[in-house]
């Protein structure tokens, strides 16, 4: 399976947290899944922790490559597709960067690993 994590699922599977699901936990550790961060995500991340909303061990740049590298997760660059993706989303989530999330797991058919409700009722393959 390929799975596209929302920035909450990166920092929850990241640090362990509690918030976690057990199926969130097993997809994530499943050697035959192919995980990715967005880019959107990275983003997200780091203008967060710019703004002190997201306090991190070490600056963003050095924990989310950290991360990606403990855990092999591949990053995901944002495209054009992707972007073209956005006139044809209906406005149901208002958050930019999971709407753009939402739009780079339908143009790559990814499977967003996520808690966030809102996200299910778009056109897109979601589990948590």
């Amino acid at each position: 399976m390929n799975i596209l994590l929302d920035t909450c699922a990166f920092l929850w599977l990241t640090t362990d947290a509690p918030e976690l699901s057990e199926t969130a936990k097993t997809l994530f550790r499943d050697i035959g899944n192919r995980v990715y961060l967005s880019s959107v995500s990275v983003w997200e991340i780091v203008v967060k922790h710019q703004l002190g909303k997201l306090p991190l061990p070490t600056d963003a740049e050095t924990f989310i490559q950290r991360q990606c590298q403990l855990h092999s997760i591949e990053t995901l660059p944002l495209d054009s597709r992707s972007v073209y993706c956005l006139s044809g989303l209906p406005n149901h989530h208002r958050d930019p960067f999971d709407r753009m999330l939402i739009c780079q797991a339908i143009a790559h058919n990814l499977t967003i690993l996520s808690a966030d409700r809102v996200i299910i009722q778009y056109p897109v393959r979601t589990i948590w």
